[in-house]
């Protein structure tokens, strides 16, 4: 049930986003008729919606500007499933101005998000554990790209593949409800008219296999200079330089006079894309400027990420492969005489190829065209240069364009769930109390004399409603320049704080400690996930292992219990500890025991002792032991006394 409801959700959020970045996008339109400035009009409206955006940002908080797929992975992985709810708004509204006004990207990246941000907040007030939070947000994230292309398989993919990194079954069933939902929704809301389609194409020969090979060479090469180009336009010290705020307003000059030239590079390019996989022949167009126009859609769009607008690379990239596999069969025509050639059939695998490589989803990749286009024929060159595109990238650059992404913000996922010994304890088990918290109103010099007196090196900084809004270290103290008076703790805390849930595993959180490079996580929890209920510390990994620890072996002694009792003969048997027995004064660890037989209990006097592994057995202990007659007689001859030694 609330797989079908997150569905109609997402599908109602992304009609909306796309009916409101058509009404921007018509707005702008008739700003250039009006003032007569036809595509100039684009230097002053891009960078006013990537301001707007910029903003929105600065007043709403992070997530906004950017993608949005990347924020997702993070709220998934490190925050435990929580996307703020006040977001989701903004970011529609930031990505219709960046979009609407030029901006240069997709609707999809940004709907991913708003339907993570659905799926978190529906997942919490059904108070789901942590397992199923996980399930809801990465189904409305995926949904957001299934509704997006109306290609419900691709979104439940895209979820596995990218949201996720995991094909774990216990995922499946809400992430393909919940993308077919709101596939079916956004479909009956806003039609096919905003959303990219394609005509059926045909392989052809089948020695044209060769050609969509070579193509897929040059996608890893663009999408590669795509992966570096956004590294390094991030890495620029502009901040250094200028203001801030001069940062959109600069980028998006830029990208409004590449729009003046090459207007192709503008927007979402839907219309445009549409345009080339509906070719035959060459149309109208010259290889080279095809070339071009793939270059400068990278450009346009890193440039509208990196300057705060709101608009996600997903589109970009179909667009960027669907221009160059164009541009490499219009070349094979008028160049190189091949004149059976289909530009809409290469413009569709350069689409596969290249989002294989930025975004290293080749499953993604070939089944969205396979949904697009309706048909199998192109299966073949689909497959190959998606998994020819994702092993060479991985070769020259081990992370895709959203991961990388991550590494600069200095955030390291988990790569794997696999199952190991802090698995099966959950960090309510280990968690400390909360025995004190810092208020934004405090100075340093209060925060410094809590940390003497409780002896921690960090604590949470709660607000009045008790929610935790950051956290303070005594490494953020020394970077404020101290514990000064005037200073107060909002100001030198570490906002929007890496957190974990009750119900998480501790391998989870000792991965986001790891990854984060921190030395504790609050424990969240409430109706909001808002409220700490403890503090996971370094010292909770110690206790987690002995806890853990603990379990395995009782397991382990209860498998080995029922392996003996199941052989025939086993029984109980006593047998006593007698002066000059080897086994005296030592401890039951260093005693090589019979394998089919159990200790049970060491009697001593009046008292019965639970044998554990640094048990010191005593003479005249009486030890219960539960075994066959082999293992028993093994286990008497191991205790008898040393008839060699001399008596004392």
């Amino acid at each position: 049930m609330a797989s079908v409801l997150l569905g109609g959700l997402v599908g109602l959020a992304t009609a909306a986003l796309a009916v409101l970045i058509e009404y921007v996008s018509r707005g702008s339109e008739w700003f250039g008729d009006w003032t007569g400035w036809g595509r100039w009009a684009f230097v002053i409206l891009v960078p006013v919606g990537m301001l707007t955006s910029w903003l929105i940002n600065r007043r709403f908080g992070p997530g906004i500007s950017g993608g949005g797929v990347s924020d997702t992975m993070v709220g998934l992985s490190v925050h435990g499933g929580y996307l703020p709810t006040k977001a989701m708004f903004p970011k529609i509204f930031a990505t219709a101005a960046t979009i609407g006004t030029g901006g240069s990207g997709g609707r999809e990246g940004p709907i991913t998000f708003i339907g993570g941000i659905l799926g978190s907040k529906l997942a919490r007030m059904s108070h789901f554990d942590h397992d199923r939070i996980r399930s809801l947000v990465a189904a409305g994230a995926g949904a957001g790209i299934g509704a997006s292309f109306n290609a419900p398989i691709a979104g439940m993919l895209f979820a596995m593949e990218v949201i996720l990194g995991s094909f774990a079954i216990r995922h499946l069933s809400a992430v393909v409800i919940t993308s077919v939902v709101a596939a079916v929704t956004a479909d009956l809301l806003i039609g096919q008219e905003l959303v990219l389609t394609s005509p059926p194409h045909t392989l052809g020969e089948p020695q044209i296999l060769l050609l969509y090979t070579v193509l897929a060479f040059l996608a890893v090469g663009i999408g590669l200079l795509d992966i570096k180009s956004e590294d390094f336009v991030a890495r620029m010290k502009l901040r250094e330089k200028f203001p801030s705020w001069m940062r959109p307003i600069m980028y998006g000059v830029v990208v409004g006079l590449l729009g003046v030239v090459w207007p192709e590079s503008l927007g979402t390019g839907r219309t445009y894309l549409s345009g080339l996989l509906n070719l035959r022949g060459a149309g109208d167009y010259v290889w080279w400027s095809l070339a071009i126009i793939a270059v400068v859609k990278i450009v346009t769009s890193v440039l509208t990420r990196e300057g705060g607008g709101s608009a996600g690379e997903f589109m970009a990239s179909l667009v960027v492969g669907g221009s160059l596999g164009a541009a490499f069969a219009v070349f094979l025509q008028t160049v190189a005489g091949f004149d059976s050639i289909n530009t809409g059939a290469f413009a569709i695998v350069g689409m596969a190829a290249l989002l294989a490589t930025t975004a290293r989803a080749p499953l993604t990749s070939v089944i969205i065209v396979f949904e697009l286009t309706g048909n199998y024929e192109l299966v073949l060159p689909l497959m190959l240069s998606a998994a020819l595109a994702t092993y060479l990238g991985d070769r020259f650059h081990m992370e895709g364009s959203y991961i990388t992404k991550l590494r600069r913000d200095g955030i390291q996922l988990p790569t794997n769930e696999d199952i190991d010994l802090l698995d099966t304890v959950d960090v309510s088990d280990v968690m400390q109390e909360v025995d004190g918290v810092l208020h934004p109103w405090q100075s340093l010099a209060d925060a410094a004399e809590f940390f003497d007196v409780s002896t921690h090196h960090g604590a949470p900084v709660v607000n009045d409603q008790d929610e935790l809004v950051g956290v303070l270290s005594l490494s953020d103290i020394a970077r404020a320049g101290g514990p000064l008076h005037t200073v107060t703790v909002s100001e030198a805390m570490t906002r929007n704080p890496i957190t974990i849930t009750p119900d998480a595993p501790v391998s989870m959180a000792l991965s986001r400690m790891a990854g984060m490079g921190v030395g504790r996580l609050p424990v969240l929890g409430g109706d909001r996930q808002r409220n700490i209920v403890g503090m996971f510390r370094r010292e909770s990994v110690v206790n987690a292992y002995e806890h853990a620890l603990t379990i395995a072996k009782d397991r382990e002694l209860y498998r080995e219990r029922q392996r003996i009792r199941s052989q025939p003969g086993a029984d109980f048997f006593v047998v006593e500890v007698a002066s000059g027995s080897p086994v005296a004064n030592r401890p039951i660890a260093d005693v090589a025991w019979p394998s089919d037989a159990v200790l049970v209990s060491v009697q001593r006097a009046t008292s019965v002792l639970v044998p554990h592994g640094d048990t010191v057995l005593r003479i005249g202990d009486v030890l219960t032991a539960f075994g066959t007659p082999d293992s028993q007689a093994e286990l008497e001859a191991i205790v008898e006394p040393d008839q060699t030694a001399v008596p004392d």
